[in-house]
């Protein structure tokens, strides 16, 4: 008799086993989002991720924290760290990349409005570990003031990509009673001075808390940009021309509310996400796929 209550537990635990293991790899029903895997501590405030033609994700954490580029597989590891030497990290936003896999790192945090050092460091030289790196710097073309009024406090940026050899902007409105509209900005990605010329403007929502870009990334075909907040996706299509707004917008509500900030391709159906870590809550990546 003992041997065979013995055996009913042993079995018992193993379906118990055999059924959380089921569970965990489960998407949560509450939201669209597939969590791929909880990120290393050292990615604690991680601000952007782009994806280089090895597949590999890129990584960045923003303000505070050293000039280092994470190369992560994945699954959220990290295989490799590079320093970018003649850089400093004041405030580290978003990554970009282009076709011949040199990548953006957006130095332009700009809470306050204030800064008069808004910089982008182009990284060449990824993938054959010859970097290169150096800088194009800008100031827009409508600020003034520095800062401005509290309801024009619209020049902070913590999204952008790279497109026919420029890059676009896109800001985060801190604007007092401001409705939730994102300014557009072109940049040339030609390093050098340059200024930010005002393309045009979008408005994601009244609510603006709920409607802050915070990411941005553009798939290899070009044909499509995704523009991430806290708890939804912008889908930009169809546009032609500088002013990305004129195409079709699609607006993913993902159920799920956090400090999102990088997103990324995988490919043409799939989005890579993370957010940052808030208190006990670890830094995660998640998948995103689009509906067929």
């Amino acid at each position: 008799m003992p041997g065979i209550i013995e055996a009913k537990i042993v079995k018992l635990s193993y379906l118990i086993l055999l059924m959380t293991a089921t569970v965990s790899c489960q998407k949560d029903k509450n939201t669209d989002l597939i969590k791929v895997n909880t990120l290393p501590k050292i990615l604690h405030e991680i601000s952007g991720i782009t994806m280089l033609s090895d597949h590999n994700l890129y990584a960045i954490n923003d303000s505070g924290n050293s000039n280092t580029l994470f190369c992560l597989n994945q699954k959220g590891k990290i295989v490799r760290e590079i320093k970018i030497s003649e850089t400093k990290n004041i405030d580290w936003e978003d990554l970009a990349y282009d076709k011949e896999d040199n990548i953006y790192i957006g130095d332009f945090g700009n809470n306050a409005n204030d800064r008069k050092d808004l910089v982008i460091y182009k990284v060449s030289g990824i993938l054959s570990n010859t970097i290169v790196t150096s800088k194009i710097e800008f100031i827009f073309e409508d600020q003034k003031k520095f800062p401005p009024k509290k309801k024009r406090l619209n020049f902070d940026v913590e999204a952008f990509v790279h497109l026919n050899g420029n890059l676009y902007l896109f800001t985060k409105n801190r604007g007092k009673k401001s409705k939730g509209v994102t300014k557009l900005y072109r940049v040339s990605a030609t390093p050098g001075k340059h200024m930010a010329k005002l393309i045009g403007v979008y408005e994601t929502c009244k609510n603006y808390s709920n409607c802050l870009i915070t990411g941005a990334t553009i798939n290899r075909s070009e044909d499509k940009i995704a523009l991430l907040t806290h708890n939804k996706v912008f889908l930009l299509s169809n546009f032609k021309g500088d002013n990305l707004f004129d195409g079709s917008i699609q607006k993913i509500a993902l159920k799920h509310n956090s400090q999102k900030e990088g997103i990324c391709f995988k490919n043409d159906s799939i989005l890579f996400i993370t957010d940052e870590k808030q208190g006990h809550k670890k830094a995660t990546l998640y998948k995103y796929q689009f509906e067929k």
